[in-house]
């Protein structure tokens, strides 16, 4: 059986591979109250906007702006299953959003990294994307264009948020 430590460290060595400086970032953690429910999700959420907002990349982009409080985060998301959390996470890490021809990271490794968080995570967890599958809309969380797939399963909790401009 792993430890917690341990399988913090890998989900946070497995989500650290899915970034790329000033365009994915990443978020993981293990809950500091027992039994979180999606207000603690949002708040880290939230908390990863405040990183990108931070950024000095994104600072010009999104000043004056603030970042998304948690409730309204909340009203963007979409619930999605394990097996296309871990398509659109895998995208959202290897495809830009705004040039799709160009490749942030290999689709390969991408897909393979992607699966993997999904799996530390477990059958139980549950997933969110800012993305409405019935649509095809994207529910923007920043000012700017945006895809957003986070996951928990009420002890530990990853995320990652691809921002881009044209």
């Amino acid at each position: 059986m792993e430890s917690p430590d341990d399988l913090l460290g890998e989900l946070s060595r497995t989500m650290a591979a899915l970034t790329t400086g000033g365009r994915v970032y990443v978020r993981t953690g293990r809950y500091t109250e027992a039994a979180a429910d999606m207000g603690e999700l949002t708040a880290q959420i939230h908390e990863l906007l405040v990183q990108v907002f931070e950024d000095e990349s994104w600072r010009r982009f999104l000043s004056p702006a603030e970042p998304m409080p948690p409730r309204s985060i909340e009203a963007s998301l979409e619930p999605v299953e394990g097996d296309a959390a871990a398509a659109l996470l895998a995208s959202l890490a290897s495809v830009d959003i705004v040039w799709p021809s160009h490749r942030l990271l290999d689709r390969e490794v991408a897909l393979r990294t992607a699966a993997h968080a999904v799996s530390l995570l477990g059958d139980g967890a549950t997933w969110w994307t800012n993305h409405d599958a019935h649509c095809g809309a994207t529910n923007l969380v920043t000012p700017v264009f945006d895809s957003l797939v986070a996951g928990t399963d009420g002890e530990y909790y990853v995320m990652a948020l691809q921002v881009a401009d044209d």
